[in-house]
């Protein structure tokens, strides 16, 4: 019995094989390397954001809002979560390369976790009037009646209420059901330890009640914060390795 024939390629054609191994493997390593940053910038808001807070605490009346733009635009700003609309667009890639590393883990968890955190984070720049009360705060100090400074007051009293209304609270629920999903596939996936994944969990858990709702919203928020840093940091960590 003749032994089967075993062609053996030409030296030039082994290298193309090789290469297109090579761009199956590679081709993300940009978005893993940004997704790293990404997630270590944000870390690094979200402890500029609790300074911000604990030296200058943001007002809590339309007028208090309209006296600190005037004497700080950008102290104004920074109390009405400036920084946090960076932070939502640092996320986007973050959720990208996050999509990209367990897609193959669960992709129809992943397609859902993605669309759930981008819509979210289109909630929540809608939601943000940062500069609609800059611009309000101007108006009211050039006022020359009283009639105007009152409506001007009306205006930003419903600045404030979209700030923490409708559009803030579903960014918030669909950022915590996103993060809870992402940490769900972790736990399924070789890619990122148990460790990761169940800091996402303890951090979306928190982040189910919302920031808005009274007390226990704000204690909920202020304990989120610690596995929610610890989970982007093993993040970036294995991004960075990736």
């Amino acid at each position: 019995m003749t032994p089967p024939r075993i062609e053996m390629l030409p030296a030039d054609q082994k290298p193309a094989y090789a290469s297109r191994a090579k761009t199956t493997v590679f081709p993300w390593k940009p978005l893993y390397r940004v997704g790293g940053i990404a997630a270590l910038t944000i870390v690094g808001i979200m402890v500029i954001q609790i300074i911000v807070f604990i030296v200058s605490p943001p007002p809590s009346t339309v007028l208090g809002y309209f006296t600190l733009f005037h004497k700080n635009a950008l102290l104004g700003l920074l109390s009405l979560d400036l920084l946090y609309v960076v932070d939502n667009a640092l996320v986007i890639p973050l959720y990208l390369a996050l999509y990209v590393a367990l897609r193959r883990a669960s992709p129809s968890l992943m397609a859902i976790a993605l669309a759930f955190g981008l819509v979210g984070i289109a909630a929540y720049f809608a939601s943000n009037t940062a500069f609609e009360m800059l611009s309000l705060s101007s108006q009211y100090a050039a006022a020359n009646t009283t009639v105007q400074r009152v409506q001007l007051l009306a205006a930003g009293q419903a600045m404030l209420a979209t700030y923490q209304g409708t559009s803030f609270n579903v960014y918030y629920i669909l950022g915590a059901i996103a993060t809870l999903i992402i940490s769900v596939v972790m736990v399924r996936s070789a890619i990122f330890g148990k460790v990761t994944a169940y800091a996402g969990i303890a951090a979306g858990a928190l982040m189910l009640i919302p920031s808005t709702a009274g007390t226990i919203g704000l204690v909920f928020a202020f304990c989120s914060l610690v596995p929610t840093a610890i989970w982007l940091i093993l993040i970036a960590r294995r991004l960075f390795r990736l």
